[in-house]
C-alpha cells in the first residue's frame, strides 16, 4: 500500500509533523468556509482525503450525518481519534490507506473534500479522479490548497521542498481548473483565502534538514525585494513573515 519512496517520505515527515501541525492555530482557520461551500446539510456523508489530525472532518461531523477520514499515516489518525474524543462527535470513522486507491464502493459519499495535502500528492489527477468516482452523483468534492501564479511556482516549490521533503509540487489555479474540467465535474467555481505564517514558527513544526534551514532563511531574505515566491514576505519587528495564498476549489458531480 505505502511502498513507493514518495509515501514513506510523506508518512516519515508527517509522523514528526502529527503534534506541532496539529496544535498551530492557523490549520484552524477558514474550517466553516469549506463546511459553508459545501452547503452541508444533516443528510451528508463526508469523507476526508489525507485527512491529517481530523480537523477538516471534525468540523463537519458536527453537521453531517456520517463523516469518514482516510490518511496514510498513522500518527496523524492518531492525533485525529484524540480530536475527535475532545470533541464528543461519535460519527466519525478514521482510516488508514492511500488515496491513490480509496478502498470504498463508487458513490459512497455525498460530499468529498481535501484540505493542504494536493501539494504533497505525485499524481494529482489521479487521487482526483477517486474522489470523483466515490463521490455520489450530484455530490460535491472540495479542495483547498496552496495556489500560485505559473511564474512563482519554480521558486517557491524549490522553498517547500527544502522545508518540508514530502513536498511534490504546488499548482496554478489553471492547472486545478483544468484537472476539474478533465475529472468530469460541472459547476466548477473557487474562492480564495490567505495564511498569515511567521518563518520561524512554521520552520519549527516542520523538520528540514539541518544544513537547509540557513538555505531557506537566506531565500526569504532575498524575496524580500524580490517576491520570487509569491508570498508577500516581509519583515515584523525584525521577524520574518509570509503569506500563503490558499483556493479553494469547489466542483460537482
Amino acid at each position: 500500500m505505502f511502498e513507493n519512496a514518495h509515501n514513506k517520505e510523506v508518512i516519515n515527515q508527517f509522523t514528526l509533523q502529527a503534534v506541532p501541525f496539529t496544535e498551530k492555530t492557523e490549520h484552524s482557520d477558514a474550517l466553516q468556509l469549506l463546511v459553508d461551500l459545501a452547503q452541508t446539510s444533516a443528510q451528508d456523508t463526508v469523507l476526508d482525503v489525507a485527512c491529517g489530525p481530523g480537523l477538516v472532518l471534525c468540523a463537519f461531523a458536527k453537521i453531517a450525518r456520517r463523516t469518514t477520514g482516510i490518511d496514510i499515516t498513522p500518527a496523524m489518525l492518531e492525533q485525529a481519534k484524540k480530536r475527535q474524543g475532545q470533541a464528543g462527535l461519535e460519527n466519525m470513522q478514521w482510516d488508514l490507506g492511500n488515496a491513490e486507491r480509496l478502498p470504498y464502493p463508487d458513490g459512497s459519499f455525498s460530499i468529498v473534500v481535501s484540505r493542504y495535502s494536493f501539494h504533497h500528492f505525485e499524481h494529482p489527477e489521479k487521487i482526483l479522479r477517486e474522489m470523483y468516482r466515490v463521490c455520489q452523483n450530484n455530490g460535491r468534492i472540495l479542495i483547498a490548497d496552496f495556489t500560485l501564479p505559473e511564474e512563482n511556482l519554480p521558486a517557491f516549490n524549490a522553498m517547500e521542498k527544502l522545508r518540508d521533503s514530502s513536498h511534490e509540487q504546488a499548482l496554478s489555479l489553471q492547472a486545478f481548473l483544468d484537472m476539474f474540467k478533465k475529472c468530469g465535474m460541472k459547476e466548477i467555481d473557487y474562492t480564495s483565502y490567505n495564511i498569515d505564517m511567521k518563518l520561524e514558527d512554521q520552520l519549527t513544526a516542520s523538520f528540514p534538514n539541518d544544513n537547509d534551514t540557513d538555505t531557506i532563511r537566506r531565500l526569504f531574505k532575498e524575496d524580500l525585494k524580490e517576491d520570487k515566491m509569491g508570498i508577500k514576505t516581509r519583515l515584523i519587528n525584525n521577524e520574518m513573515h509570509f503569506t500563503y495564498p490558499i483556493n479553494v476549489y469547489i466542483g460537482n458531480k
